[in-house]
């Protein structure tokens, strides 16, 4: 069996308010940059006439963001709900997030690194977190270099609401759905003074069903398996946050955060060959355990000068994760077997940055930095079989223990000045990584030092108060995850393995971008053209050990390239109705030489969303969603299209208080295909679920008066941020 916790979402209906461009806006917190302006909290609908909000969606020279305050997947769904309705964004069935069809993407809150969004269980993060706390997302696809250059595609920054109103203030919500899922949370804000209190908790439980086939012809002859899996868990989001003004130019911060994620999984899997492995049938219970513990401490000095200020920033970060299993294979031929097999990853992560702006400058803004990270892992594989649960030998196969380091010391500068209406930023970034691997068990050690510049240029022409163009380059990079670089062949089941390459070298890739921007009253267009050019790609490579058994390893490509044309427009149907929709063009080609294929493999991909929401009274608010993504592109195959339509519904009962109704895959079609297709191997898996579902909810505002608000209608609003 091939098992895994697949953790397929609470989906709720995902659709983005139409948007409204603000040509200029301060950056949220993020690497390298300076800490945002407060942002106020949402509140309830107030009435159909609407002058316009023009944080909807805000744009500066190297980043789009886009507010979900008002999304209703943010009310009722996950993180990865809510990013499935953002331009150049897909999310995958299993919650695998692509930045315009690259899965190398590096995931921020408030311009901060996370252990939950490391390695492979990113996507069941992203599945868990739940949406409500998030008030904008910032889209990066070729940052400046005050960011880490880690992440080909680009960064998703995932800002974080607050609110500094006088008094206490705080929101109670709960969902539940007809399956069975439920969630809830409490956020709220103290405020007297010079001093800030904040804090947030949250619950959500996860229950589906999901199923999975796999098809395959090998040099051994043809086998199927199909498996049914039953997924059951909790996860617990707390957060606390003080800030003190201890003078009027200086704020001391600090946070703490923990997050866990307990699920359970049991599945029932039949495997059938025409090869020489015998047929079997295997049942296996899993428990997965995630923690992620987290304080942080913060300084900002504000010169004279809102622009002019210094901060610092010291993290510590602690993440455990462990996965046991047990697993009985009943065999057509031989003797059956019982099975223990467990992972076990901890990860220890330490931050120090400090960032420094000074505007004014020659008649430009200088910002520079320094960003230092340094990680531990330790890595534990353990397994055992035996006739029964209770006489169990180890298994030294199965069992090993990997140590992984890795150090980085980043200093950089950026540099934004206008010349009339021509903007230019230009920036630079330097790092030395060290790596220290040691894979215990087999006896093998491996080190890596190297020294690295990452440039970056951001171009901008106004050509009227309607029309603006961009252009803009960045060179990034992708460095393998601590267990890319493992050795060690980890099993998975009697027909899968998987081992790391210490010998990966770092993916990196020069992007370049040519854009254009229209906005004029409630109408508002974009349009980006795109290339990409990477060396060294990493990517799975399936291989054939023999009598139908797989391992899946990495290894660096030659190179490949890609490159498209995003299009976004969204407006004003009527003044009740308004829509957002976008497309995109991705072509790619990979240089598959050594991937058993001859010359390269090329493919393009439409993919598109779009949404329409009406506000048909002033206290009733609908909201449909339907995004597809199209045919894509592996070094050894493809993933056939996927799609999925929401509805929603909110209820407006006073200011304080609305109750909300959302439809997740309303036409049940949402699944993921992926085919191998190489000279010595075919492979079809096929993985659905029952995402299907409707949730009812509620929300309600409580204290600090009566509440600013909430605008869903983007159209005609004055330009702000």
């Amino acid at each position: 069996m091939r098992l895994k916790t697949i953790l397929f979402s609470a989906a709720a209906i995902v659709a983005t308010p139409c948007l409204a461009l603000a040509q200029t806006a301060a950056p949220a917190p993020a690497q390298g940059g300076p800490t945002a302006a407060p942002k106020a909290a949402p509140a309830a609908v107030e009435g159909v006439t609407v002058t316009g909000d023009g944080a909807a969606m805000r744009s500066s020279i190297d980043r789009r963001s886009y507010s979900v305050s008002n999304d209703l997947s943010a009310r009722t769904g996950s993180i990865a709900d809510a990013l499935r309705n953002i331009p150049s964004v897909e999310v995958d069935v299993q919650g695998n997030v692509s930045l315009r069809g690259d899965a190398n993407v590096t995931i921020l809150i408030d311009g901060k690194p996370s252990g939950m969004f490391n390695g492979d269980g990113r996507g069941d993060a992203l599945q868990a977190m739940p949406a409500d706390q998030i008030d904008r997302v910032e889209v990066m696809t070729n940052p400046s270099a005050a960011f880490r250059p880690d992440g080909t595609a680009g960064i998703i920054n995932l800002v974080t609401k607050q609110t500094r109103k006088p008094g206490a203030t705080g929101t109670l919500r709960a969902n539940a759905s007809t399956d069975g899922r439920y969630n809830g949370g409490v956020s709220g804000n103290y405020v007297n003074g010079k001093l800030t209190l904040s804090g947030d908790a949250g619950f959500r439980h996860e229950q589906q069903k999901a199923w999975q086939t796999i098809d395959r012809t090998t040099a051994a002859g043809t086998s199927s398996q199909d498996g049914v899996f039953e997924n059951d868990g909790d996860m617990v989001n707390l957060r606390g946050g003080i800030d003190y003004d201890l003078t009027p130019k200086d704020r001391l911060s600090g946070e703490v955060r923990y997050r866990r994620m307990k699920f359970d999984t049991t599945g029932d899997e039949t495997y059938e060959t025409t090869g020489a492995f015998p047929d079997y049938t295997r049942a296996t219970d899993a428990a997965m355990k995630r923690d992620n513990k987290a304080a942080s401490a913060d300084w900002r000095h504000q010169f004279k000068g809102s622009e002019h200020q210094l901060t610092a920033h010291l993290e510590y970060e602690q993440t455990d994760f462990s996965r046991n299993s047990t697993a009985f294979t009943d065999y057509s031929a031989g003797a059956d077997a019982y099975e223990l097999f467990g992972f076990g990853a901890d990860q220890e992560r330490t931050n120090f940055k400090t960032d420094y702006a000074r505007p004014n400058v020659g008649g430009g803004t200088l910002k520079t930095g320094l960003d230092f990270e340094w990680v531990k892992n330790d890595y534990d594989n353990h397994g055992s079989t035996g006739p029964s649960l209770g006489a169990q030998t180890v298994d030294p196969a199965r069992t090993n223990r990997f140590l992984f380091d890795q150090d980085v010391y980043a200093g950089y500068v950026t540099y934004e000045k206008a010349f009339g209406d021509f903007t230019a930023q230009g920036g630079l970034r330097a790092e030395q990584v060290q790596i220290n691997g040691d894979q215990v068990t087999g006896g093998q050690t491996f080190e890596n030092d190297y020294f690295k510049v990452y440039p970056s240029l951001h171009l901008g022409y106004t050509v009227n108060e309607n029309n603006t163009f961009k252009g803009s380059y960045s060179r990034r990079v992708q460095r393998p995850q601590v267990q890319d670089l493992n050795p060690y062949r980890i099993y998975q089941d009697p027909q899968s393995y998987r081992a790391g390459n210490p010998y990966l070298k770092p993916q990196v890739t020069d992007s370049f971008e040519l854009g254009w921007q229209y906005r004029k009253g409630p109408a508002y267009y974009l349009a980006t053209a795109y290339y990409r050019s990477s060396e060294g790609v990493v990517t799975d490579v399936v291989r054939d050990l023999g009598d139908g058994v797989l391992l899946t390893t990495r290894e660096n490509l030659n190179k490949s390239r890609n490159g498209g044309l995003e299009l976004v427009a969204n407006g004003r149907l009527t003044p009740k109705i308004t829509y957002n929709v976008s497309a995109n063009a991705f072509w790619n080609e990979i240089d598959a030489g050594n991937l058993g294929f001859s010359g390269t493999r090329s493919a393009t991909t439409l993919s598109g969303r779009a949404n329409v929401n009406w506000q048909a009274t002033p206290k009733d608010f609908f909201q449909i969603n339907a995004f597809t993504s199209g045919k894509r592109l592996t070094p050894q195959g493809h993933r056939e299209p996927f799609q999925m339509v929401n509805l929603g519904y909110r209820r407006k009962v006073n200011d304080k208080l609305s109750f909300v109704v959302t439809v997740q895959d309303a036409l049940d079609s949402f699944e993921d295909k992926a085919v191998t297709d190489t000279p010595t191997l075919k492979d079809v898996t096929l993985r659905t679920a029952n995402v299907r579902a409707i949730f009812f909810g509620f929300a309600w505002n409580f204290g600090g008066g009566k509440p600013r608000p909430e605008q869903f209608d983007f159209g005609s609003g004055a330009v702000g941020g």
